[in-house]
Order: C-alpha cells, then structure tokens, then sequence
C-alpha cells in the first residue's frame, strides 16, 4: 500500500508536535492556520488515523502520532542532507547514515570501519544509536534508523537479518589470575572463583544461560552488573573472572586482562545486520553496509 503525502506534509507534523501549538507553527511555516490544518488533515488521511489530539489550549500527539515522531525527523534530516548531497560528485558526496548498534560493536569494530569508510567519503555523517540488543531492533522496527548491528536469532517477521560473525564467549580474567595460566577451558573450571556476569535482562545473559542449560550447566555469580563493560572494570579491579562474548574485550594487548577460550560446550552469539522486510536504505547507508560486510568477512 503506498501512502500518498508530501514533505510539507512532514513539516507540518512536526513542527505542530514540537511547537505544541497550530497557531505558533503556522507562523514558523509560513503558512496560514487553516493550510496548516489541511496538511494535517492530508497526513492524517493518508495513514488512516489521527495523529494529534486537540483541545481549544493544548496540543498533544496520538499513540500512532508518537511512535511516527522519530521516524519522520529521520525521514526529514535524510531528505533535506539529500538536497546537498546532489551537488556533490565524486569523492565529495554527502549523506547520513543512522544505524542501532550494540555497544560491544560500536566501541570495539565499528569505529575501524568508519574510519575507513570516512577516508573514501569524508562529508557522509553518521548517527549512531548505541543500543541494547531489544532496544536495537525495536529502533530498526520502527524506522529509527535504516538498519543495526545486533545479535541474531529474534524472531520477527518484518525484519530481515544478514550473519557476519559468530562471536564467542570467553572467560576475561587478571593475567595474575590462576586461569590465566590456562590455555583454554571448560565451563566447571569457573566453579571456584567468584564469577561477574550481566543481568538476566541482557540479551547476552539470555544467549549465555539457553545455551548451558541444555548441557545442563549453569553459572553461579557473585557479582551482577548492567553492562559488560562494568563487569571488565570488576575484573581488571580483582574482584573475579566475567564470561563475555569475545568482541566485548580489548582487542589489542592488554596490561592487566586476558581472555581464554571456554569449550564443552563452546558457546558463541551471532552477530548480524538487520533491516526491515522491503525498506530501503540511502546510497550512503548501502555504500558503508557493502563495506562493513566485506570488513567483517576479511575477519571471518
């Protein structure tokens, strides 16, 4: 079904949700109240529902009006950055690109990857919402961003999702640690130590207990934090051993830290591209998804 609307249209919605006032936001247009109303009025049509509430004092958005308020101010910023960027040719092409990301990504990789990309088109921006995994996905759902970086597995029939990596979990420990001695590990060799793991509401956390539950393991912790990175700093302080997937920690030498494999059973998360079923993304956003699939498949 295609929804007939026009970028004023647009304009007119959101300007009447952050002015919270027709009379206000028809001055900030320039346009009168009553054009200002049609457009709303056309919008309206062609979702097949009201948007905005109104009283004689207050303005105030619908429960649709809401979830379409950061969709349309994507939309928007991607339409007016467009108008630049068609003046631009060659290496000087402009754009934005706005992706969900999770966190152990966009602080460990993606920063490479940018920089690459950057090198090649240096007037491209980028948004990044760095996100949980549920948050990620309900971002790309709703047409926040064009498309995330998350763990695959959710299952949602309108979105489509693209493997890149499979991304083990490994123990972190103090290089003065017993297990550091180790070159690898089974999962009972944690059972003496004092283990930091992530909240149950981690999609990790999740993965990490589906996965030892069917060889009927479980881990049992001392310490629970809210972010992996939280429960690298305990390690790195002495307090205990963590279990994280292997891009959550540094990847390069560290001082204090190190990582050892875990096997029987060898557990690890897949990271993958999501998008929405038949969405499209801008040239900006395909030109830096073809080059982070190719980034990833080189570390593969």
């Amino acid at each position: 079904m295609s929804i007939n609307c026009e970028i004023l249209d647009l304009r007119a919605f959101l300007s009447v949700v952050e002015l919270e006032n027709f009379h206000r936001s028809a001055e900030a247009l320039n346009l009168s109240q009553p054009a200002l109303s049609r457009r709303i009025q056309k919008l309206e049509l062609a979702i097949g529902a009201p948007l905005l509430e109104r009283t004689t004092r207050h303005v105030s958005t619908t429960a649709l009006g809401a979830e379409l308020i950061p969709l349309v101010r994507r939309m928007l910023e991607e339409f007016d950055t467009s108008l630049f960027a068609v003046r631009d040719v060659g290496s000087q092409r402009s754009g934005l690109v706005t992706i969900a990301c999770l966190p152990t990504a966009a602080f460990y990789f993606l920063p490479t990857v940018i920089k690459q990309f950057s090198a090649e088109y240096p007037n491209i921006r980028f948004r990044i919402l760095d996100l949980p995994a549920t948050d990620g996905l309900q971002a790309v759902a709703r047409g926040e961003v064009e498309f995330g970086i998350n763990i695959m597995g959710f299952s949602d029939p309108d979105l489509i999702f693209e493997r890149l990596i499979e991304d083990p979990f490994v123990l972190a420990a103090r290089k003065d640690h017993p297990l550091a001695a180790r070159s690898e590990l089974e999962w009972d060799d944690l059972a003496p130590y004092h283990l930091i793991t992530v909240h149950r509401s981690s999609g990790n956390r999740t993965l990490l207990d589906a996965a030892l539950a069917k060889s009927n393991l479980k881990l049992r912790w001392s310490y629970e934090v809210t972010h992996l990175s939280t429960s690298l700093g305990l390690v790195e302080a002495g307090l205990g051993i963590s279990v994280l997937p292997k891009l959550a920690t540094p990847q390069e030498e560290h001082p204090f830290l190190v990582t050892r494999p875990i096997r029987n059973p060898e557990i690890s998360r897949t990271i993958g591209i999501v998008r929405r079923r038949g969405g499209t993304l801008s040239p900006a956003a395909e030109r830096f998804m073809t080059m982070l699939i190719g980034t990833w498949a080189e570390r593969s």
